[in-house]
């Protein structure tokens, strides 16, 4: 099983080591990861396995949540990422 982080906000130091810090405290294994800094802004998608996870989604939510309050950040499961993508 697999979900989908997003994380987007003002660039600082640390937003990829507070979020994938807060994956593994939830044993959640980070996939992929692609970010980029578009004119100042941090924009980060991560794709993690969630199938050890220790807890429930909306928990994991919670923990990223709180990792980086002033980003925005969004965590969905594959099949409901994949379910919205389809045409």
């Amino acid at each position: 099983m697999k979900a989908v982080i997003t994380v987007i906000g003002k660039d600082m130091v640390g937003i990829l080591a507070k979020v994938s810090g807060a994956c593994a405290e939830m044993n959640v294994n980070v996939i992929e990861v692609t970010q980029s800094i578009l004119d100042g802004y941090f924009c980060m998608v991560m794709i993690v396995d969630i199938s050890k996870m220790n807890a429930e989604m909306d928990v994991l939510n919670g923990k990223l949540k709180d990792a980086v309050p002033e980003m925005v950040v969004h965590l969905m499961h594959e099949d409901i990422f994949n379910a919205m993508h389809r045409i």
